[in-house]
């Protein structure tokens, strides 16, 4: 038997360690031991295979994508006795774990306010404590193209360009899995709006019977059809706003209002890209798979819901009191520095307002808790780099100005776009960074900061004394260019070369 063979069949014994374990199935030893007592009674043992090795086969899949053909040469059993192994603890996992730990008949609305929901979004979207906050998003699983053409049609989605179908997931500001809906066609009619309005009017496990007038639902634009439903029910819906029709950028109040949705609505993203860690869910499917998708996906959830930690924002530096602290503090400040840029035209081009400088030498020291105070989160200090680096290599400059030698103005690229690029002004003095301004989108609010005002910000005040690359490679050089042109060839030197020939 080969090593690799040997290494799987330890199974039958879980002589695996903890990280070899969780490597394999997702789950830790002990984990993956309770998993096995609720399929135990279920699944009976064969000479080929215990019913450890059965769970192990239908985890294994899960967390790895491997096809039963690359399954079967690994535990040396038939194709049929993996597609039978994962029949089995399908079925048992659905009918014995998933009612327990998914679905709003699972647990009671006090449960999740009492035990699944931060005090940082409570804080920022709550009037009182009583008002329960879930989060509600569709996440994409990808299917082959069928040959059944409505099908095809009807599972084929304009905004991905591939067919896929869409589970609707609910989670709790913890990142909890409340509940899996689904999964739904991806046309037209089933929008995340028609969803939802299909989910209420059809009162889908109750659920106008869970939710509570004065309940909050965070939701993204795609849930605007939504409102009047939700409203009906009483419910407020939390959503970013939409950009006013010609605008090319939010009002402050809006950027401020977006952010506070958007600080809580992190936790379905985060969620959904959770559930992708089990790669099977994260490969292409075939069609013949389409019947146990939703299946899978609420196995999985359940197993979340069980075993793993919550979801929580720690790794902001800062804990959620002073995030929804300073975060209330600010919203309603007026962005006094985008009114004196638009005042003066500082928008403008025209250089002779500016001065071209090596060095700031006043800016201030900014550490990562510092820089952590500035953003109000995680997402834009993990972009600096890669726009600083960005920086360096093109041909910006940093100008102050000559009026004002406590303001500068950095042109960035766009990083979505070539053809686009942002202005960024920052006032400043030698102790702290006092106002900013970008002309992205999300330039304007207060409540936090762009990436593109964060990374000038980690530049000037940190990166500087420290490194002029940053570790973000750029992998150009090692593939072709069709838009290069070629190289002029020096007549004189071709000709000596013939002759010597």
């Amino acid at each position: 038997m080969s090593d690799s063979v040997y290494s799987i069949h330890r199974l039958k014994e879980c002589h695996f360690s903890n990280e070899d374990l969780c490597n394999l199935t997702g789950l830790n030893k002990d984990q993956f031991l309770d998993l096995s007592s609720i399929t135990e009674e279920h699944v009976r043992n064969t000479p080929v295979r215990s019913h450890i090795t059965t769970l192990g086969i239908f985890m294994f899949k899960l967390k790895s994508g491997l096809s039963n053909k690359i399954l079967s040469t690994l535990f040396d059993v038939s194709k049929s006795s993996i597609r039978r192994a994962v029949h089995t603890i399908r079925k048992v996992l659905v009918s014995e774990l998933v009612p327990k730990y998914l679905g709003f008949q699972h647990i009671s609305r006090e449960e999740i306010i009492k035990s699944h929901t931060r005090s940082l979004s409570q804080s920022l979207l709550a009037e009182n404590a009583s008002q329960a906050i879930i989060v509600l998003d569709g996440t994409y699983i990808y299917i082959r193209k069928s040959t059944n053409f409505k099908f095809q049609r009807r599972s084929y989605s304009v905004h991905k360009g591939r067919p896929l179908v869409k589970p609707m997931v609910i989670v709790s500001t913890t990142g909890y899995f409340i509940s899996v809906l689904g999964p739904y066609l991806v046309d037209s009619k089933n929008s995340d709006s028609g969803i939802l309005n299909h989910a209420v009017r059809n009162n889908i496990e109750e659920i106008k019977n869970w939710a509570q007038p004065n309940d909050i639902f965070v939701v993204d634009r795609g849930f605007r059809d939504s409102l009047q439903v939700l409203e009906e029910m009483g419910i407020k819906a939390q959503m970013p706003k939409f950009m006013p029709k010609g605008a090319k950028q939010l009002t402050t109040m809006d950027a401020n209002h977006s952010r506070l949705v958007t600080k809580v609505r992190w936790e379905v993203e985060a969620s959904n890209a959770r559930i992708k860690r089990w790669k099977y869910l994260d490969h292409v499917l075939p069609t013949n798979q389409v019947p146990y998708i939703g299946d899978y996906v609420r196995i999985i959830c359940a197993t979340c819901n069980k075993y793993l930690s919550p979801l929580n924002a720690t790794k902001d530096l800062m804990d959620d009191t002073l995030v929804a602290e300073r975060m209330r503090d600010k919203i309603q400040n007026v962005n006094h520095l985008q009114s004196y840029v638009q005042e003066n035209e500082l928008y403008k081009r025209n250089i002779s307002k500016w001065q071209a400088v090596q060095e700031i030498d006043n800016f201030p020291s900014i550490d990562d808790f510092t820089l952590s105070l500035l953003t109000l989160g995680t997402y834009q200090m993990k972009l600096c780099q890669s726009y600083a680096q960005e920086y360096l290599d093109g041909d910006c400059d940093i100008l102050v100005y000559k009026e004002s030698k406590d303001l500068l103005r950095v042109r960035l690229q766009s990083r979505h776009v070539s053809s686009k690029s942002y202005f960024v002004w920052i006032q400043y003095d030698s102790d702290h960074v006092k106002a900013w301004y970008c002309q992205c989108k999300a330039g304007a609010r207060t409540v936090g900061t762009c990436s593109h005002v964060a990374a000038v910000i980690w530049y000037l005040g940190t990166s500087r004394q420290q490194s002029d690359r940053y570790g973000v490679q750029d992998w150009t050089q090692y593939l072709d260019d069709a838009a290069e042109m070629p190289q002029p060839i020096d007549s004189s030197d071709s000709e000596d070369s013939i002759v010597e020939e």
